[in-house]
């Protein structure tokens, strides 16, 4: 009897292993989506979703190398909204879409303009769907036409974008990463509007679905960073591009390295140098009825390049360039600011800081914290400083001088 009872227990513990892959998928039968775009819609729907599809087997990297073929195939849709437009899709394509290395979203400007409020919520609950995706917005374009640009060092268009995004934001400091997650957050927020990348498509369109701009040493369209756009609840109302950009992750602490460069002896951008530590702290105080934000940048640098004659052992020389590298500094970071309160939108966080330091004001400030905003003073302090002068101290032009 005890036999027959442990023999009992022990296949009522096996029954689960027993079950297999009660919901596996074939491979052969799933279409892997790299990139999702969203664009305004067609024929009087809401949206046209761009899935872009990877062809394994033009992109594998194994001994025989990949296929002759292109690396991805792009299919549209339209519908209501993203879950309508994902079932639509299937009339086309005869896999089921996979999302589970979706590491893109694009969304075009008509429908970044229009709101992408809509849109927000599929993608934050289905399952399959990654909320670390990183977004960006299309500007002059379409989803559809960044999704399907060919890219000749990386196979995939969508790894091009994502590696641009990550080599600008560590190298040049005007485009930051910002996922589903982050949008989401900012969004919800009170006293922060969303920031979000954006690229362009530069050259002849109609050739960059094309083998030519895979095969040309110089590729007749182009992908590139242009900056960030600015959102005010859901909808976009402006950009901020290039050094003004940059102002914007000074002050959000983002930046990790850049290039600025100040003039000398009436020589523009004369003296190059690269920031190797940077640290922004900002702060909030309210007296008397009235907030303030204090901006503290500290930024420790390289002098790179030097065109001009320059003793650089000197000290008092290089205090002088330090004072001109703190003045554009500022100079960069109120321009940023002068950006957003143009456009209306924190996207600093600077309400979230007056929250923190005094809650009771902001209680009665955010109701109409956009036309506060406007008027908020904000101080700026820099302090930049050069610790080393590269592999030389004096450059050639000191000996031409001679």
């Amino acid at each position: 009897m005890k036999r027959r009872f442990i023999c009992l227990l022990a296949i009522v513990f096996m029954i689960p292993l027993l079950s297999g892959c009660w919901n596996q998928k074939e491979l052969t039968d799933l279409a892997f989506v790299m990139g999702v775009g969203v664009d305004k819609g067609k024929n009087g729907e809401k949206f046209t979703s761009s899935y872009q599809i990877v062809i394994p087997g033009n992109v594998s990297t194994g001994q025989n190398g990949g296929g002759q073929g292109l690396p991805v195939v792009v299919f549209q849709s339209s519908g209501k909204n993203l879950l309508e437009t994902a079932r639509i899709a299937t009339r086309k394509i005869p896999r089921r879409l996979y999302y589970g290395h979706t590491n893109l979203l694009v969304i075009g400007e008509e429908q970044a303009k229009a709101g992408i409020l809509d849109m927000l919520d599929v993608l934050d609950r289905y399952p399959e769907f990654r909320t670390t995706t990183k977004m960006i917005i299309a500007k002059n374009a379409t989803a559809e036409e960044m999704l399907s640009t060919l890219t000749n060092i990386d196979k995939l268009p969508v790894d091009k974008i994502s590696k641009t995004l990550i080599v600008t934001e560590e190298m040049l400091g005007e485009n930051m990463i910002v996922t589903i997650d982050d949008f989401i957050a900012s969004l919800v927020s009170d006293g922060k509007e969303p920031i979000v990348s954006v690229f362009t498509l530069s050259g002849n369109l109609s050739e960059r679905s094309t083998d030519k701009n895979l095969s040309s040493a110089i590729p007749p369209v182009i992908i590139q960073s242009d900056g960030l756009a600015v959102f005010k609840k859901g909808k976009l109302v402006g950009w901020i591009r290039k050094q003004h950009a940059r102002g914007v992750l000074r002050i959000m602490d983002k930046v990790k390295s850049t290039a600025i460069s100040v003039d000398w002896d009436q020589k523009k951008d004369a003296i190059g140098v690269s920031p190797t530590r940077a640290k922004t702290k900002v702060s909030a105080k309210v007296k008397n009825g009235q907030p303030h934000i204090y901006i503290t940048v500290k930024e420790e640098g390289v002098l790179e390049e030097a065109d001009v004659p320059i003793d650089l052992n000197n000290p008092e020389i290089i205090e002088k360039i330090e004072n001109k590298l703190s003045q554009k500094i500022k100079k960069e970071v109120l321009a940023a600011i002068a950006d957003a309160k143009q456009l209306k939108s924190d996207i600093f966080g600077f309400g979230e800081k007056i929250h923190r330091a005094n809650p009771v004001y902001w209680k009665k400030a955010k109701q109409n914290w956009d036309e506060r905003f406007v008027d908020l003073p904000v101080t700026v302090e820099v302090h930049a400083y050069i610790r080393r002068e590269g592999v030389r101290s004096l450059p050639f032009w000191s000996d031409m001088k001679k």
